[in-house]
């Protein structure tokens, strides 16, 4: 009788993995491959070495980086999606993937049911900002005006369908404001427009605006988050100027495809938590405009859902054709 209820516990853990022959004491046994959608260098970039790199001690295997560029991301997810289940896969997804989500016609997989969360990595808000000598003070005068005439305020994205962009369209919507979307390709052009005076704001991450805001050539007018930024504290948020219920915020964290088995996610859980309360990997995502922040799979799957139906009914509102 003991024998045979070792053999049923055994078994019923195999299948509780779900991989014959998986068992979680040997996995993982050669290196992880982590897919990325962005230009090496880039943030995405940057947090998929910076934090895989951490995990890597734990887990005992190397995490190597590979960046599937294209399309806003969603070459990168099609290839997670489509990759075996056995955890020798991992996506760092960014809050694009919910606005792909939204935004593409058709893509190759679901947003949320192609993929078994692991957790959130990371939050960054976006900032508005304008020239240093601007005659706009405050982004509640920019919504004034462009309240009393519509699309006369321009702000520049990094893009059509960028969350950026959406961002702006948001803003547009909960404020009463008509704004108008100058789109250019990528944040680098749209701040190198602001600077020239060609628009009078631009919506973007930290990391692309630090710099000038450092030496005076940019100010900030508001931040997106539902908080005050600790990177910038006297910058009001956009709800603090009027705008109740705005809340914008891009984030990475790590997705797998569906089907991967329990024990593998909850390991790789496991070496995230681990890995974020590292001082340094805290303090770098820090340097780069962001709040170092886990979650469970469940707060994942649910926030990302959350997210893919507020940026659907932004796209809906604002009539931008889907692609």
């Amino acid at each position: 009788m003991q024998r045979r209820n070792f053999l049923l516990q055994a078994a019923a853990g195999t299948a509780a993995l779900g991989v014959p022959g998986l068992r979680a004491s040997t996995w993982p046994e050669r290196p992880i491959k982590v897919l990325q959608g962005f230009a090496p260098g880039g943030n995405a970039d940057t947090i998929a070495r910076l934090v895989g790199g951490e995990m890597a001690r734990g887990l005992g295997q190397p995490m190597v980086v590979e960046a599937v560029v294209g399309a806003g991301g969603t070459l990168a997810s099609g290839a997670a999606a489509r990759a075996a289940p056995d955890g020798y896969t991992l996506l760092l997804a960014t809050g694009g993937h919910a606005v792909a989500g939204a935004l593409y016609e058709k893509l190759p997989y679901q947003t949320v049911n192609s993929f078994q969360m692991v957790s959130t990595i990371t939050f960054f808000p976006f900032l508005i900002v304008t020239q240093a000598d601007s005659k706009l003070k405050s982004l509640a005068e920019a919504l004034q005006v462009a309240r009393a005439k519509p699309e006369s305020v321009a702000y520049g994205s990094a893009g059509v369908g960028s969350t950026h962009h959406l961002a702006g369209e948001l803003l547009s919507r909960l404020s009463g404001a008509r704004l108008l979307h100058v789109p250019y390709k990528g944040d680098a052009a749209s701040v190198t427009a602001l600077l020239a005076g060609d628009l009078p704001m631009v919506i973007a991450p930290p990391t692309a605006v630090l710099g000038h805001l450092k030496a005076g050539k940019l100010r900030a007018l508001a931040v997106t988050g539902p908080q005050r930024w600790p990177g910038m504290p006297d910058v009001p948020t956009v709800a603090e100027q009027g705008v109740a219920g705005f809340d914008v915020r891009s984030w990475a964290g790590w997705l797998l495809p569906a089907g991967t088995p329990a024990a593998i996610v909850e390991r790789l859980h496991a070496e995230t938590q681990k890995a974020l309360q590292v001082a340094a990997v805290r303090q770098r995502l820090e340097e780069m405009g962001g709040e170092a922040r886990g979650s469970t799979p469940q707060e994942m799957t649910a926030m990302v859902a959350a997210e893919l139906q507020k940026w659907t009914q932004v796209v809906s509102d604002a009539k931008i054709t889907r692609l």
